[in-house]
């Protein structure tokens, strides 16, 4: 069943060509991403489908009796309304009575109850009720009389997508819906959207989501629309072979148009017999042959200022808002190629930590050192802060005309854009005619370009698309300096990363050896066995029993492993070194450019089964070690 059909549509602004003639279509049940680089018109496009945008040319048609609701990149909020009144917007007769329901609560009106109770009951919406308070608890929006007008950029973002999730809509179409959203919550929304029965269509950045929610992806490039029916790995697979194929014709035509060309410059000028087919063939053979295809790569050796014996050294370090602790006795010494993730919920301190070590606020008690070689490279969360009416290129000259690189070469200024993935014909735009991820990528390079050799990445993955973060995690791999990562984005930490703080609130952080889904399945299983220790009577009496075991007066039987089981732990243990090696072999294999795309499907195979078996023998090994 067709929810939506697009047919020949056309956007452009100016002179400028958005995207041509697009024809495609979205069926019932279907979980569809569109991806694209920045700047190729992904929000647009979703403006264009909700009426918010006028095109050129083309029909857009849904079909006559579904339900869409849209979340935008920018919130459009009444700020005079509550986070209650907000969310609750919509005419569906369920949630208005949902909402009455919440207010008679809060309000302590027991007549008002128990009217708001026979109707819920009569509409049976009672499952709505449910839902709608769960969703504002996993997106921390519990206090629902806040004004929209007091809350901060990521706190509207959230009742923009709680909103659209309350809204019980046929079709979703959702931009960006994981920026702002602290990781237990992307994971959440992971899991509601993968089982929602919802039609969907979304533009995200994170991999990992496109990977679990989505069944088609849509490209746009080249000012047309690519289907690929599959998640994520599938897209990159046969994209790969798209462009195999698309080189080789391209090679093809350029043979054939060196040829074509001599026979069109040997003909007598004067002379009207040229074939017209022969000629009308060579102006087609010189459209493919011209045609480039872009590569995103970038291989950037800068010269970085080499690291002392001393990095930084925080002692004892204390800070706090009034009675919100951040840090409490802090210490840490960083070493030469450290790689370190940084994760928590919002607001537990992640970036006042950040620019304490900076020196760009001041920690309460203990001491920050630094060491004299340390040149700090800073991408925060907020826009490039240049004048919008200067040119990209200047941007850039504004920094330095020459980036020095290794063995005494340099980079210009117009190199390093293209490097970037920004065109010469782009490099004398002004700054106000850019994307959001343009500028992102813009600032990110003024970041890099200063030769950092301590780098710090506040939520880099917001609003570059995943073309940049592909090249940006290519120089990241061979950077020699001290990195640390602030991120939403799983694919990209586990990546970038060999170690974590969590930051748990109340000055409690934690330091976690591993990537971050390796943090996540150790955070399950003792999620697990928390639970069952509740249900077998609470931790508290097991460790009395723990205490209590080697007492004579209190002979507690414990269960001891069959000579069987011993060997089966011994092998278990054996098979789980085995296999992490051949888990980090797989994964660097992945990483390498030169491997063919028959490799990469082996690879990427063999490194599924690697997983699933690592996590059924890790199972069992925790099982077996609460008796030895």
């Amino acid at each position: 069943m067709n929810y939506l059909s697009v047919e020949n549509l056309t956007k452009s602004f100016g002179d400028r060509v958005i995207f041509s003639d697009l024809t495609f279509g979205i069926d019932l049940g279907q979980k569809v991403a569109i991806v694209a680089k920045n700047g190729n018109g992904k929000t647009t496009l979703l403006r264009c489908l909700m009426d918010l945008e006028p095109y050129d040319s083309g029909r857009i048609v849904y079909r006559n009796d579904i339900r869409v609701a849209f979340m935008q990149q920018s919130e459009n909020l009444d700020d005079s309304h509550t986070i209650l009144e907000a969310v609750f917007s919509h005419d569906l007769p369920e949630l208005q009575i949902v909402k009455k329901y919440n207010q008679a609560i809060r309000e302590g009106d027991e007549q008002a109850i128990h009217e708001c109770y026979d109707v819920l009951t009569e509409l049976n919406a009672w499952d709505i009720e449910v839902k709608v308070n769960q969703i504002l608890s996993v997106l921390k929006l519990d206090n629902t009389d806040l004004l929209i007008g007091s809350l901060s950029g990521g706190q509207k973002k959230r009742v923009a997508l709680a909103q659209v999730l309350v809204a019980e809509a046929d079709f979703l179409i959702l931009d960006e819906p994981t920026n702002h959203l602290d990781l237990d919550m992307i994971e959440w929304l992971e899991e509601y959207l993968s089982k929602s029965k919802s039609t969907i269509l979304m533009v995200t950045h994170d991999r990992y989501f496109l990977e679990v929610v989505c069944d088609t992806i849509y490209e746009l490039e080249d000012k047309t629309i690519y289907k690929y029916k599959g998640n994520f790995s599938y897209y990159l697979e046969k994209k790969a072979e798209r462009q195999d194929q698309l080189s080789s014709t391209i090679d093809k035509a350029r043979n054939t148009f060196k040829k074509e060309l001599d026979w069109i410059r040997r003909q007598p000028k004067a002379r009207g017999t040229k074939q017209k087919a022969r000629v009308d063939s060579f102006q087609d053979i010189k459209k493919v042959a011209s045609q480039r295809i872009d590569e995103d790569e970038i291989d950037i050796p800068v010269k970085m200022e080499r690291l002392g014996s001393k990095i930084l050294e925080l002692h004892k370090v204390g800070k706090s808002f009034g009675d919100k602790v951040i840090l409490d006795g802090f210490n840490y010494n960083f070493q030469r190629k450290e790689r370190l993730g940084i994760v928590g919920n919002n607001g537990t301190g992640k970036s006042t930590f950040l620019n304490i070590i900076q020196g760009r606020e001041q920690e309460d008690k203990g001491k920050v050192v630094t060491g004299e070689t340390v040149v700090f490279g800073y991408y925060s969360q907020e826009l490039i802060k240049v004048d919008e009416d200067k040119k990209v290129i200047d941007v850039i000259r504004d920094i330095a005309e020459f980036i020095p690189l290794e063995k005494g070469r340099q980079m210009s200024a117009a190199q390093f854009l293209e490097k970037f993935l920004f065109e010469r014909s782009m490099h004398y735009n002004f700054v106000h005619k850019l994307s959001g991820g343009e500028k992102r990528r813009l600032k990110l390079m003024t970041v890099l370009m200063s030769n950092p050799n301590f780098l710090i990445l506040d939520e880099p993955t917001n609003d570059l698309d995943i073309f940049v973060m592909g090249v940006l995690e290519d120089y990241l791999r061979t950077f020699e300096g001290c990195l640390i990562v602030v991120s939403h984005d799983r694919y990209f930490m586990d990546k970038m990363v060999d170690h974590l703080f969590v930051f748990e609130g109340n000055g409690a952080i934690k330091d976690i050896v591993g990537n971050y889904t390796e943090y996540r399945k150790q955070t399950a299983v003792d999620y697990k066995r928390e639970k069952q220790e509740e249900k077998d009577g609470g931790p508290s009496e097991t460790v009395k029993v723990t205490q209590l075991s080697n007492s004579a007066d209190n002979p507690i039987d414990k269960k001891k492993l069959s000579f069987k089981e011993k060997e089966e732990f011994k092998q278990i243990e054996k098979d789980m070194v085995s296999l992490e090696s051949e888990k980090e072999v797989l994964t660097i294999k992945l990483s390498d450019p030169s491997i063919s795309n028959e490799e990469i499907m082996n690879s990427g195979n063999r490194l599924s089964q690697v997983v699933t078996k690592l996590e059924e023998i890790s199972d069992r090994w925790l099982e077996l070690s609460e008796y030895i």
